[in-house]
């Protein structure tokens, strides 16, 4: 039933005037206030980071998540429509502001001032089924510039990061799905000295064992010179001139040596 019946006498308003004021109401209620844009569509999906089995599923500066199969299929998101993904740190999801246009997309650049930017541009033909993109690796290009825009530049910390779809055409955003859970990345372990101050023992050990591998390595050190030395001078050089040992060989032909005495 009606309501415009109802609402214009109570208003002191005509039947006709009454009409005209609820289609004003339902205009605004589609409208965003102060912009000409149709409200966005939102889409209940939550990203979701990919299976734990796979390799790299988190690393120091990627994470992958699950491609968003048939969850663009709306009629109101076209196959001509931009399908963005909104990378966010945690704290700066509650300040994000869709772009109206491509010229105000944030690129990597500007993630430290923002808090966000949009990267890995598609469209739903990518989403409807599995075989061309089977899993989406944030943060996978180290060859792109970061002033660029859809770069998918790697992640610069260990986050907690958050991330949603949106999509967009030449009038501004059309539809946008929920913000993910955190996701923080694998950070590098460092090794950790001993806490507190060294004690006094401790320091005269560390003393006493530099000085006697200071004193081992001097000994070595003569030594191996000392050798080298003695080979030297005990090497004898042979000349052209270095006569070669001779062996006597007795011949068969004996001569008999005179007789004493004969004459």
């Amino acid at each position: 039933m009606d309501n415009s019946g109802r609402l214009g006498p109570a208003i002191g308003l005509s039947a006709g005037q009454s009409q005209l004021l609820v289609s004003l109401l339902l205009l605004l209620t589609r409208v965003q206030p102060g912009t000409h844009v149709a409200a966005r569509e939102h889409i209940s999906y939550v990203p979701q980071l990919s299976n734990d089995t796979l390799a790299g599923r988190l690393t120091l500066s990627t994470f992958t998540l699950e491609q968003p199969l048939g969850q663009f299929s709306s009629h109101n998101i076209s196959d001509l429509d931009t399908i963005w993904l909104v990378v966010a740190l945690s704290n700066a999801t509650q300040s994000f502001m869709a772009p109206r246009t491509n010229q105000d997309i944030p690129a990597p650049a500007n993630f430290s001032q923002r808090g966000y930017y949009l990267t890995l541009r598609a469209n739903r033909a990518l989403y409807q089924a599995r075989g061309q993109l089977h899993v989406l690796r944030i943060g996978n290009d180290t060859h792109c510039q970061p002033t660029k825009i859809g770069c998918n530049h790697p992640l610069p910390g260990p986050g907690p990061y958050r991330v949603k779809f949106l999509v967009m055409n030449d009038e501004g955003p059309v539809a946008e799905t929920k913000w993910s859970s955190d996701t923080r990345l694998q950070q590098a372990q460092a090794l950790r000295a001993v806490p507190g101050p060294q004690s006094p023992g401790t320091v005269v050990i560390i003393a006493i064992l530099s000085i006697l591998l200071a004193v081992l390595l001097t000994v070595l050190l003569a030594v191996l010179i000392y050798s080298c030395f003695n080979s030297c001078r005990s090497t004898s050089l042979s000349g052209p001139e270095e006569a070669g040992s001779v062996r006597r060989y007795t011949t068969h032909l004996a001569f008999s040596t005179p007789a004493e005495g004969a004459s």
